[in-house]
């Protein structure tokens, strides 16, 4: 299958994943919504819904950038709105927007604790309850997370509480709307083995973390792979190397890493 004419909101697709995964899709001639609150060039964050936008025409898709706070459940509902009547419908949902703070319950001011689950968790919620109207209409509708697999192990919370259950909420999402929607929608999760070399790791890292990291094209290839397979593939919580080698036959994942040849870093839920 292509993804050619179908129609994908993107949330957080200004840069890092969220964008790989818009361009990706835009080789094949899909439409691009980017949904994102950068619309003026950051000082430390390259980026904007508009460069974004002039990638995805230039990687032969079509492309609609609307500033957006996905926080606010009327500003989603009327952008949804928007794709649907620009491009004629949605048929794919990527709920890749996220905040993050890696720090201890002392260490986490409430300010930063409701961006993340107001972001993370709401902002998952509110924009695919948003967005559902219109992928029940479509011929094969997908909402992919990028949130990791759900594990109870105390050692992925202890270090950040409040990041691990955020992250987690959208991951119950995927859970319940899967069983929900199933044989209606499709609904997975997708989360990297390694670091990805993204604005949010070189700040947790610098540049030590982002060359043992991968590029975020190895998470848009793996989204492609998930994103062309009929509905019926749903409720599944995929790493990206195990969707590469077992739906795409890839083995030779050295050409994602930023520094070839280097050790990679795990992820943090990995």
């Amino acid at each position: 299958m292509s993804l050619k004419g179908r129609t994908l909101f993107v949330t957080g697709a200004s840069r890092g994943i969220g964008k790989a995964i818009a361009l990706r899709a835009a080789a094949d001639g899909a439409n691009i919504v980017i949904g994102a609150k950068t619309t003026e060039p950051h000082a430390r964050l390259a980026g904007t819904i508009y460069s974004t936008a002039e990638e995805v025409e230039l990687a032969g898709g079509k492309a609609l950038p609307l500033a957006l706070d996905i926080r606010d459940e009327v500003a989603v509902a009327k952008a949804m709105s928007q794709a649907a009547e620009h491009f004629g419908g949605i048929d794919i949902l990527i709920n890749n927007a996220s905040a993050i703070s890696l720090t201890g319950t002392l260490a986490t001011p409430m300010k930063r604790f409701d961006l993340m689950f107001g972001v993370n968790v709401r902002g998952t919620y509110v924009c695919s309850q948003a967005a559902l109207p219109y992928l029940l209409r479509a011929d094969n509708p997908h909402i992919l997370n990028l949130s990791p697999p759900l594990n109870l192990e105390p050692r992925w919370f202890g270090n950040h509480v409040a990041y691990t259950m955020s992250k987690y909420g959208m991951s119950l999402c995927v859970l319940g709307m899967a069983e929900e929607f199933r044989g209606k929608v499709a609904v997975n999760a997708l989360w990297p083995k390694t670091t990805i070399a993204t604005a949010a790791v070189e700040m947790l890292g610098g540049e030590a973390l982002m060359s043992s990291s991968r590029k975020p094209t190895i998470l848009a290839d793996a989204a492609y792979l998930i994103l062309t397979r009929p509905r019926d593939l749903t409720g599944n919580f995929f790493l990206d190397e195990d969707v590469l080698r077992d739906l795409g036959a890839v083995t030779d994942l050295s050409g994602y890493a930023v520094k070839p040849g280097a050790m990679l870093t795990p992820d943090f839920f990995v």
